[in-house]
């Protein structure tokens, strides 16, 4: 297991219904959004690549997904800065497999 509930438990304090909600948008937004930073680092639009990077972060790290917080974090950082674009594109594989796993546990976990 690549997450912990431990951020949003604190939040929730006993409220299941916000536990499942949190996951339920994290199961809904962040394939999408990483979907569109596949295209967008496929296109080689900075702008995209900076914004989406920039959306996912949080979400992973309220997962507790420090290594992949920092991963989206370094593709946001090369993104706004417009620069190096084999460095996104070869960090880009290790965030889509780690939210990728994620989305299958949470699923499993959760029975969604």
């Amino acid at each position: 297991m690549i997450y912990s509930l431990d951020k949003i438990n604190e939040m929730a304090e006993g409220d299941d219904d916000f536990i499942l909600s949190v996951v339920s948008v994290f199961l809904e937004e962040v394939p999408e959004d990483l979907n569109a930073l596949e295209t967008a680092i496929a296109k080689r639009n900075y702008d995209q690549i900076y914004k989406l990077a920039h959306k996912i972060k949080p979400n992973v790290d309220l997962l507790g997904m420090e290594q992949t917080r920092a991963n989206a974090l370094e593709i946001e950082t090369l993104g706004k800065s417009e620069s190096n674009m084999d460095a996104i594109a070869a960090k880009f594989p290790l965030l889509k497999k780690d939210v990728e796993q994620v989305v299958a546990e949470l699923k499993k976990d959760f029975n969604v």
